[in-house]
């Protein structure tokens, strides 16, 4: 069995991102870029399952410009067997990435597609539920435990009353939580292998898909920035402020 792990490229969780003077969207000149964590998560439950035997091969996926590589030779550090990158300037939104994934499965047919539920950068949580839907193949969102039980994914998933245990058949779509797992620290040695893995590279032209953007962004603004909090002296205080300055209680 193949599992497929698409993973993005986005701006490090450790910066400060910044909003371009002009607010047409994100400064990332010289910014540093990484991995999405979620994908990260999604990478490292593959590499466990081919570890128990469940797979064969994990392939990484990657969509966007040509630095994208350098995500997926992190994919492969951490146990990816190949990687595939879609190699296009073009802004991807969800439904694009989604459609170039179904290329990509239809041509690999993987018996797992699993991925982040959302990118850290824009939030949307929308790829994962696309490509099921395009590829008409069941789908287990926001997991946070994963098995393979007589040749169906049992999914623990997390939601809002609690836990919610689900079996799916295979193939299937995954989306990961961030409790599912820790992902494992990247070597230098598994580095070094990684550089030397199979990477293959397709335009969306040659998948048969068309990225052009669905939605136009009007203006990107930071949010407003907090007042300073003040102290009170007494219950009442608050009660007072709270009903005649904030107007937050009646």
């Amino acid at each position: 069995m193949k599992i497929l792990v698409p993973v993005k490229r986005v701006v490090d969780y450790n910066v400060k991102v910044r909003v371009k003077s002009d607010g047409t969207g994100v400064d990332i000149a010289n910014v540093k870029m990484s991995m999405n964590p979620f994908d990260e998560i999604a990478v490292e439950e593959a590499v466990r399952l081919k570890e128990k035997g469940f797979a064969t091969e994990v392939i990484a996926v990657s969509c966007g410009v040509t630095q994208c590589q350098e995500t997926l030779r992190t994919a492969m550090a951490i146990g990816a067997d190949r990687g595939i990158l879609v190699e296009t300037t073009e802004e991807l939104q969800p439904l694009a990435v989604a459609k170039l994934l179904k290329a990509l499965v239809d041509k690999e047919q993987p018996g797992l597609i699993i991925l982040g539920k959302q990118a850290i950068d824009d939030d949307c949580n929308q790829t994962g539920q696309m490509l099921a839907a395009l590829a008409d193949l069941p789908q287990a969102t926001f997991a946070s435990k994963v098995e393979v039980v007589d040749g169906k994914a049992q999914v623990t998933r997390e939601i809002d009353g609690g836990l919610e245990v689900l079996s799916v058949s295979m193939p299937a779509v995954i989306t990961t939580d961030l409790r599912l797992n820790e992902p494992r620290y990247v070597t230098l040695p598994n580095i070094m292998k990684a550089k030397k893995k199979q990477l293959d590279i397709f335009k969306p032209e040659d998948l048969g898909v068309d990225v052009a953007p669905r939605i136009t962004t009007l203006k990107v603004s930071e949010p407003p920035k907090r007042s300073a909090g003040i102290k009170v002296p007494d219950v009442a205080t608050l009660v007072d402020k709270l009903k005649n300055v904030s107007k937050v209680i009646l």
